[in-house]
């Protein structure tokens, strides 16, 4: 499966992405970041390809930036 990368810009940000997502039924895993991305909150979503486009929308202004299949 193909998996896309969330990162944040602060824990908190994160944290209220956890909320828009779990309320809007999608679903997604918080990992740490991996280690090939660079970024200055330790935690990110991990989540399916085929949502990507819903989750940017939902998610807009939110995330810091999106990483596709590592």
């Amino acid at each position: 499966m193909n998996y896309g990368y969330i990162t944040f810009k602060s824990v908190s940000f994160a944290m209220k992405a956890e909320s828009i997502l779990k309320k809007n039924g999608l679903a997604f895993k918080m990992i740490p970041v991996p280690r090939s991305i660079s970024t200055d909150c330790g935690i990110s979503i991990r989540f399916n390809m085929e949502d990507k486009g819903k989750i940017e929308s939902l998610l807009e202004g939110v995330y810091e930036k999106i990483y596709l299949d590592l």
